[in-house]
């Protein structure tokens, strides 16, 4: 978790000698004793990745120096698991002897991809950093299990908040509240969120938007992996230099264990990584965050109501699972903490489809539906969802309203009203939001209505005397596969003669609302799929001329002959 800076600084560092006894108990017993630990750690310091001198960081950097916006010590809470003590290689070349390094190796295919991703970003946008996507690999491990195994909605969303211990000054720092408990459920106090356990107030500063949807939620892995990276990245640190790479880490948890940990999977997945489907990916054994059946230290799953995040599809590390100040020698009792009430909501699910289409000026066939479960996933009657149009489109709820509240049902579904789809094609976007639960998008898209075929109802020639009006006005019926095309969009065009006419620049000309020549209108059909041409006026130019007709969509086509006399 990176960590918490500001005015908890001098009173952690005084509690310091005590908890590193605490660190290197906690860190045993996940090893499963003395002996493993030594030899483990021996193994893996002697074996990292190319061109790493495994030599001990500048304790004079501890403190000072090593984390973007302030000092502060801090030995966070993190899963002490250390990687298979040989490399990695793809599940199946073994494959009558159990390979926990090839399933160690297997990294959900989601994260995997927010990894890389931002990796790539950063090298475009801080390319000085050197950043490698198995950095973010290893801390994505450290901190939750690589999103608890990949539990992530198809935007990468964490389908359950993953929460750090709440900070009330028990076993951990005292952080009160600085987010209003928007993101981490708990308006007294913080807690770290997401995939990369960002506290709030570190969010606030470092929050990024890594899949463009135009939110920064620390519970998507695109935006948290990306956040990390450019946390990691900060001061000019070149990560490819081993004291700026040590002293990155340490600006996430300054603790030498957390420093030989990450450094231990981030070796490990230079070795060789391969893709795992979402949610089958290895799940952390020791208490923390990512594992929601081990309730120590770093569990975060105990507490509070679930915090926000959606769609938009993780975080970067904050800090503030830092013990106590004062935190005595040994594994100190968990302070207790609230647990989730049994039918209180925790979780927002799409049902049915997630895109939705409606030609202009109809309504949307179908309509956004949710439904709001417990944790156990049974159905919470009467929670409030709100559903917002987004976009520039003119859809509408009825009463021209772009907001719309409906509460569930017993079986804890809610549907959004009906929208009509307006006279703009487009895209946009329908949010469901209910409560502190993760919103969720669905997409929806405005058409335009096609025509195959244009025929003029009338057939008396269009003729008039130059400087005067054509006398008959031109109404056309739009027509797709035989029947009625309503709404259908026609372009009409005083065109030249020839295999490939342009408009006209003299002849008959329409009039645009200031009184001006014009000759190209745009013109939509009524429901029943008729249209009216503006009045056509004839310039002092006898002759013979074309008004040609196209289907904005659908490819139907019209010419028809003006005549001009003297």
């Amino acid at each position: 978790m990176a960590r918490y800076r500001g005015r908890h600084v001098a009173a952690k560092q005084a509690g310091r000698t005590g908890r590193r006894s605490w660190r290197n108990s906690r860190l045993r017993r996940g090893l499963g004793g003395t002996a493993v630990a030594a030899v483990a750690m021996a193994a893996l310091t002697a074996s990292q990745a190319p061109g790493l001198e495994h030599t001990e960081p500048d304790r004079s950097q501890d403190r000072a120096g090593t984390s973007p916006g302030g000092d502060g010590a801090g030995d966070g809470s993190y899963h002490t698991e250390l990687p298979p003590l040989k490399s990695p290689h793809p599940p199946g070349s073994s494959p009558s002897t159990p390979d926990p390094a090839g399933a160690e190796s297997g990294i959900p295919a989601t994260v995997l991809a927010a990894y890389k991703k931002a990796a790539r970003d950063l090298r475009a946008d801080v390319p000085g950093c050197g950043l490698r996507w198995e950095l973010l690999a290893a801390i994505g491990k450290v901190e939750s299990g690589q999103a608890r195994g990949g539990d992530v909605t198809a935007d990468g969303t964490t389908r359950k908040p993953i929460l750090g211990p709440v900070l009330n000054g028990g076993e951990f720092a005292r952080i009160s509240d600085t987010d209003g408990g928007e993101w981490d459920g708990d308006s007294r106090y913080d807690r770290a969120v997401g995939p990369m356990q960002f506290i709030p107030s570190t969010w606030a500063r470092w929050g990024a938007d890594g899949n463009g949807d135009g939110t920064k939620d620390p519970n998507n892995i695109h935006d948290a992996a990306l956040a990390a990276g450019r946390y990691l990245c900060a001061d000019g640190r070149a990560l490819d230099r081993k004291a700026d790479l040590d002293r990155a880490i340490l600006s996430y948890n300054n603790s030498r264990d957390y420093l030989r940990t990450v450094l231990a999977w981030y070796e490990f997945y230079r070795e060789g990584t391969h893709e795992v489907p979402d949610g089958s990916g290895a799940l952390p054994t020791s208490p923390g965050s990512g594992n929601s059946q081990k309730t120590g230290a770093g569990s975060g799953d105990r507490a509070g109501k679930p915090g926000k995040g959606g769609g938009k599809d993780g975080g970067s590390g904050g800090n503030g699972s830092t013990p106590a100040p004062g935190g005595g020698s040994g594994s100190p009792s968990p302070s207790p903490t609230p647990t989730p009430t049994p039918t209180a909501p925790a979780d927002l699910q799409r049902v049915g489809a997630s895109e939705f289409s409606a030609p202009v000026g109809g309504k949307f066939e179908k309509r956004p539906e949710v439904r709001v479960v417990t944790s156990e996933g049974e159905p919470v009657k009467g929670v409030k969802v709100e559903f917002a149009l987004e976009g520039e489109t003119g859809a509408r709820f009825g009463e021209d309203a772009t907001t719309a509240e409906v509460s569930t049902a017993a079986d804890g579904t809610a549907t959004a009203p009906a929208i009509d789809a307006g006279e703009q094609p487009g895209a946009f976007t329908v949010k469901a939001k209910a409560a502190k639960l993760t919103a969720l998008s669905f997409d929806a898209e405005v058409v335009e209505p096609q025509s195959d075929t244009l025929v003029r109802t009338g057939d008396e020639a269009l003729e008039a005397a130059t400087g005067a009006e054509f006398g008959e006005q031109v109404e056309v019926k739009t027509s797709l596969d035989g029947a009625a095309a309503p709404h259908a969009a026609v372009r009409a065009t005083m065109v030249t003669e020839g295999e490939e006419p342009e408009e006209n620049t003299v002849g008959p000309y329409f009039t645009d609302p200031a009184g001006e020549p014009v000759r190209t209108v745009t013109l939509r059909a009524d429901g029943e799929g008729v249209l009216t041409l503006p009045k056509i006026t004839a310039d002092d130019e006898a002759g013979t001329y074309l008004l040609r007709l196209d289907s904005v969509a659908g490819g139907g086509t019209l010419t028809l002959e003006l005549k001009v006399t003297d």
